[in-house]
């Protein structure tokens, strides 16, 4: 059985994977609130039937000294909170390297934080297209499923470009801990149990499972609830809690699942789009073909034309989206993707969204892109989200948790880069 109260904690090193796992542990009957920092006593108090606690964060795009100052106030507050579980959200694509965003220095400030002898690091995401076997990241993409180092985006990402698909070899780039594997072999053997304690006994301080399929990632859970210690530290994509629930939900310790009700159209949304990933571009293509109004901002002139020229729309009628990349290969994308100037973007576009809300009285909104979303969203003054609707997998709309008015209540979807189909603005506008 699972305790009673609340039993998960989790922080997302970006802004979209949080609300991933928002929607895996609402779908199934565990009330989760994600907030834009440790919860006070007060903002919890909202809350008094919660399952699991988020806090949406950007460490993704961090070096690991800041990690090393910052993460230690989260995870100590997160365990303050008692749950006997503790996950530390990264991104299904492993989005990471040495110097920025770095798994493994999150392993290390983690597990002395929590005191945990061992880290669970799970990875594969059937669902969205993520798999792992024998230690090698596959992902879908471009029509195909690819070797992560292979992958049409991911090998080119502007900021952690992947080039290692062996996960162990990647992430022993980035600490110094020692790395196992239990690969989809042990997984499946019908000793798995004793094969796992054996792999316990020899005291590693990372145990990567493989994530192949449904059935692999409900014995990573099994496995990982039965050998815990509390609280454990978890590191891993949303495939962490689809694991775990894969194994409550057959052991019939967990509530029915949740069907959400429509959140019914609306007349126009207004979008900002930070991403470079074809997903996204394409998306916005979409939108245009379908009477959206789109608009390229142009990093290096104000934002002023770019904002009237979106009011000129809304007041037509027609939605928005502001983009600052169509795909990775926009001519303007080398010039202006620095870390310092990805920042910077991501806050204007927050910026500009929060002044195209307060003047037209849009109430569904979309953001585009994890790094764009972790800068873009504390400008709105929200402070938590909860599930309103499953779209996409991975991107729910949400409800706004704020203290003005004019944001609480606010519809929003703070949505990957390469999450959605073509028409996800489509569904957005109409709720479905």
């Amino acid at each position: 059985m699972i305790p009673p109260g609340l039993i998960l904690t989790y922080y997302g090193d970006d802004f979209t994977g949080p609300t991933d796992v928002m929607e895996a542990l609402a779908g199934e009957g565990l009330e989760t609130v994600l907030f834009l920092d440790v919860p006070s006593p007060s903002q919890l108090a909202r809350f008094p039937h919660v399952r699991a606690v988020g806090v949406a964060g950007d460490s993704r795009s961090k070096s690991p000294e800041w990690m090393s100052a910052n993460l230690p106030r989260i995870f100590e507050g997160l365990r303050r909170l008692g749950a006997p579980l503790c996950h530390y959200k990264i991104c299904s694509t492993f989005d990471s390297g040495p110097r920025v965003g770095s798994v493994g220095r999150a392993i290390d400030e983690g597990q002395r934080v929590f005191g945990s002898h061992w880290t669970p690091v799970v990875v594969g995401v059937p669902l969205l297209g993520r798999y792992v076997a024998f230690g090698n990241l596959f992902a879908a993409g471009g029509g195909g499923i690819h070797r992560i180092d292979r992958h049409p985006t991911m090998s080119r990402h502007p900021s952690t470009p992947m080039d290692e698909g062996d996960l162990r070899l990647h992430l022993a780039r980035q600490t110094s801990k020692s790395i196992a594997l239990f690969d989809i072999l042990n997984l499946r053997a019908c000793d798995s149990d004793a094969r796992f304690r054996y792999m316990l006994a020899g005291k590693p301080d990372i145990v990567l499972f493989d994530g192949l399929d449904d059935a692999s990632l409900e014995a990573a859970g099994r496995l990982i609830w039965t050998h815990r210690a509390e609280p454990q530290f978890i590191v891993g994509s949303s495939g962490v809690e689809y694991a775990l629930l894969s194994w409550w939900r057959s052991n019939g310790v967990i509530p029915p699942r949740v069907q959400f009700s429509s959140a019914g159209p609306v007349d126009r949304i207004l979008a900002v789009s930070g991403s470079c990933s074809p997903v996204t571009a394409n998306q916005i293509r979409w939108a245009e073909a379908n009477g959206f109004g789109i608009i390229a901002l142009n990093v290096d002139e104000g934002d002023r034309a770019a904002i009237e020229t979106a009011m000129e729309f809304l007041q037509s009628g027609r939605s928005v989206v502001l983009h600052t990349a169509l795909g990775p290969d926009d001519p303007g994308l080398r010039r202006t993707m620095t870390p310092e100037l990805n920042e910077r973007l991501g806050a204007r576009l927050g910026g500009i969204l929060r002044e195209l809300i307060l003047r037209s009285g849009v109430r569904r909104a979309v953001v585009c892109g994890g790094d764009t979303s972790a800068r873009a969203g504390p400008q709105l003054g929200i402070h938590a989200l909860t599930v309103r609707k499953p779209l996409a997998p991975g991107s729910p709309l949400c409800r706004a948790w704020a203290d003005d008015p004019v944001f609480d209540g606010l519809e929003i979807v703070f949505k990957g880069g390469q999450v959605g189909g073509e028409e996800f603005f489509g569904q957005v506008q109409n709720g479905e």
